[in-house]
């Protein structure tokens, strides 16, 4: 593809202050990973259709900005599952992320902490969470019900016991989506990288084949592993387990954030997996108004699934959540710069935050979802 000014110059090695937007660092990664982890960071489910429609439902939001206003002080910060953090979002869970950088995880938990914003560590991991949390930020454990029956309570034993401060139930993946590009590219994990949470214990039986060849041997891993008998029941049983802050992640229907609430959740995400899960199911920010009236403030609401930029948070604010999670965009930081790319990629969404909160008449997050929108047809 022809450069144009508006692109980075990706004939030699980029660094982390060479990237001047989201899209430069997804550009600038994509000339140093490996074609099928590339595809396996960035790809979908089916057609991708629910991916692409992510981006494209956003795009659709405009805010109405007000004037007049003193913005002279404009401040980012505000609380996530009533912790304080600089901006509103938090980086989301993504699996096996030493994959694109061999610090994996712990580079983006540094950059995390250092940008004063939650890092959520995935069930599939491949840094430990205590690694994670012995770096003193903000950690949240994401956690995937497995079929084992002592796996979920004893994965929840751990993270507390590690010191994460909140637990982060995903619920829209009884087994993976159908990911065509690592159907095509056979994709399997390399031999250095593993499941550090499955590593040992009951699940060790299932750890996720690498070098095999098969069609995916991360969806015949999944299949083995996860539980597709995850209820309401589960949570409920989770939510007595547990202390700390429950999320849960992958709600797009009002009718199930509203169950959540009644359950004691602190939290849901509206999120449709990045697209990899349910091709054609809706975007998860055309489904974030109903949510947020359903729950009509007994939780938390997050947006997660195709935030690219400083403006995507700023409406989400504007639509009523309390803010977001940001995946692949951390994972092209990471691929890019290590812990210095994750790091830019978080320094650019706040300065992009700043920037939309005060053109848009707004001094703090309070503002923000003061904010009008009017959505214009695709």
């Amino acid at each position: 593809m022809a450069s144009t000014s508006a692109d980075p110059d990706v004939s030699g090695p980029v660094r982390p202050e060479d990237l001047h937007c989201l899209a430069d660092a997804e550009r600038a990664a994509a000339t140093v990973l490996p074609a099928a982890v590339r595809d396996f960071v960035a790809g979908g489910s089916g057609a991708e259709v629910t991916l692409d429609a992510n981006r494209a439902a956003l795009d659709r939001v405009f805010l109405v900005p007000r004037v007049l206003r003193d913005v002279s002080a404009c401040t980012t910060g505000t609380t996530l599952l009533g912790r304080p953090a600089r901006l509103p979002l938090a980086l989301a869970p993504v699996a096996y992320q030493r994959l694109v950088h061999p610090e994996g995880e712990l580079a983006a938990a540094r950059a995390a902490q250092a940008a004063g914003v939650p890092f959520t560590v995935s069930t599939l991991s491949s840094v430990p969470v205590e690694r994670l949390t012995a770096l003193d930020g903000t950690v949240w454990f994401q956690l995937y019900w497995l079929r084992d029956a002592e796996g979920s309570p004893d994965l929840v034993r751990r993270a507390e016991d590690a010191g994460a401060q909140a637990i982060m139930l995903t619920v829209d993946v009884p087994w993976m989506g159908r990911r065509l590009r690592d159907v095509r590219n056979r994709f399997a994990l390399p031999d250095y990288v593993r499941a550090a949470h499955l590593a040992e214990g009951p699940s060790a039986a299932h750890r996720v084949p690498s070098g095999t060849g098969a069609a995916s041997a991360l969806a015949a891993h999944t299949e083995a592993v996860f539980s597709p008998a995850l209820t309401w029941s589960s949570v409920e049983a989770l939510r007595e387990r547990t202390r700390l802050p429950l999320v849960l992640k992958g709600i797009l229907a009002a009718e199930d954030a509203v169950r959540a609430a009644e359950c004691g959740v602190d939290a849901v995400v509206v999120s449709n997996h990045g697209g990899r899960q349910l091709d054609g199911a809706l975007p998860s920010v055309d489904a974030l108004p109903e949510v947020v009236a359903g729950v009509a403030g007994r939780c938390e609401v997050l947006l997660d699934s195709g935030i690219r930029s400083g403006t995507d948070v700023l409406r989400a604010l504007a639509l009523g959540a309390s803010g977001v999670l940001v995946g692949r965009p951390a994972l092209w930081g990471l691929a890019v710069g290590g812990e210095g790319g994750v790091r830019r990629v978080l320094d650019l969404l706040a300065v992009e935050f700043r920037d939309a909160l005060g053109l848009a008449g707004c001094a703090d997050a309070t503002d923000a979802r003061e904010l009008r929108t009017v959505r214009r047809a695709g």
